[in-house]
């Protein structure tokens, strides 16, 4: 169509009222000129008032609401399956969008036509770098990242390697994957290679369409000019155990899905196996976080003062969408 808006803001939210609200507040704040933009939220049936927070104070946002929480992936399709754009940003609720971010990366996959993918500079809300450009995962990252063995030898090249820790996210270079929390993706990617795959319900789904562009033929960039502000897993904090379990099951289902016939097939549940340990080491430390912090003080044990607890990484600017 000939007055279809050259950028689309596809946006997933399920009881971030807040954050959705500040996250809108600057992506329709930053008046880029000559950029045609169009906003849609996808809501996974909140129950916190977000939809009427957005129908009030935000009319020009196209509002699709589903009855259900269908996940994270499913409904970013659906805002996929319903916008114009030859660009479309999929991006996280509990974001804030710097002046010219949006610019920055429209003009970036112009430049990049043969990009199918671009991501974005996060920061963390003290400004610090989230690490959102990485290298695919490997065995040698899923034994050291996030382990025992991970912390007897915190500075292996594993880690590194996957981390990517000698990039200094200044200038416009070819990753392997980037942050599905801001995430430009070109529409004749999707019409080529497809959308996300559904069957990540969260987590590991940008991975995942990363490895599927480089494997069509399509490069996938960060971009440095393009900053956003992303304040890490505040929907998926609400419910900590349940998105470990989805976290880890996703990871299983990427390596089925595109490792499996890279390795020797001995390895296969020694991978399965190793995955389920990991997850149980996250859950025994919320477990035991939890006994400290609501437990124990009640025994005389312990008095400190209570924490939120998020996802527990080894890096504090560890992205919620991520492979490890």
């Amino acid at each position: 169509m000939s007055d279809a808006p050259l950028l689309s803001v596809v946006i997933v939210s399920w009881n971030v009222r807040e954050d959705l609200k500040e996250c809108l507040q600057s992506l329709l704040g930053t008046g880029e000129q000559g950029l045609s933009v169009e906003v849609i939220v996808v809501d996974n049936a909140s129950t916190d008032g977000t939809v009427e927070m957005v129908r009030r104070e935000f009319p020009q946002v196209r509002l699709i609401v589903n009855s259900d929480n269908l996940g994270y992936t499913k409904a970013n399709n659906i805002g996929i399956k319903g916008s114009r754009g030859k660009y479309i940003l999929l991006l996280n609720p509990d974001t804030i969008v710097k002046s010219d971010a949006l610019r920055a990366l429209v003009d970036c996959a112009e430049a990049h036509p043969d990009a199918g993918i671009i991501g974005a500079k996060l920061l963390n809300p003290d400004g610090s770098i989230q690490r959102s450009a990485r290298s695919f995962p490997d065995i040698g990252a899923g034994l050291f990242r996030n382990t025992f063995l991970g912390r007897l030898f915190p500075n292996n090249p594993f880690v590194r390697r996957y981390l990517m820790t000698n990039f200094g996210y200044d200038e416009v270079r070819e990753v392997d994957w980037v942050s599905g929390a801001a995430m430009l993706v070109r529409r004749e990617l999707l019409e080529r290679i497809g959308l996300l795959d559904e069957r990540f319900w969260a987590y590991c789904e940008d991975v995942d369409l990363c490895w599927r562009a480089w494997q069509t033929g399509f490069k996938v960039l960060f971009c440095p000019n393009a900053v956003i502000v992303h304040k890490i897993g505040r929907s998926s904090d609400q419910r900590l155990v349940p998105s470990l379990i989805q976290h880890h099951k996703s990871m299983w289902l990427f390596y089925l899905k595109n490792y499996r016939n890279l390795y020797p097939p001995i390895l296969l549940p020694m991978i399965g196996l190793g995955i389920l340990v990991r997850l149980s080491g996250a859950l025994l430390r919320v477990f035991l976080h939890r006994l400290r912090i609501h437990c124990l003080p009640k025994l005389g044990i312990f008095t400190q003062r209570q924490s939120n607890l998020t996802i527990p990484e080894d890096d504090p600017s560890e992205s919620q969408t991520n492979g490890l």
